[in-house]
């Protein structure tokens, strides 16, 4: 950006009001938000309440290694789905970075 623009201010333009969500979809999809919306003022929204999104799956394990988990679990005095979580979350996440 040009010393000249940065100077300049930008008039804003006023977001309107909707009457449905579609109506407020369809416009931003036929409208530039940089138009209505000063992003240098943006801030990180933080959402420490927000719980991430979970699928149920089926997984068979052996009995010994389930019967090995529980007895993990109930050391630690936590739930042996939450302990399972843990186990394979803290893996993959060693092996997305590369860590052996």
């Amino acid at each position: 950006m040009t010393p000249q623009k940065q100077n300049t201010v930008r008039k804003l333009k006023k977001i309107p009001k909707f009457k449905t969500e579609k109506a407020e979809a369809e416009f931003w999809s036929k409208h530039d938000s940089t138009e209505y919306v000063d992003y240098t003022k943006a801030r990180r929204a933080l959402f420490p309440s927000l719980k991430p999104s979970t699928e149920i799956i089926s997984l068979r394990l052996p009995k010994s290694l389930l019967e090995h988990l529980k007895t993990l679990a109930n050391k630690r005095d936590i739930p042996y789905q939450t302990l399972l979580k843990l186990f394979l979350a803290n893996k993959v996440e060693e092996e997305l970075i590369g860590k052996r």
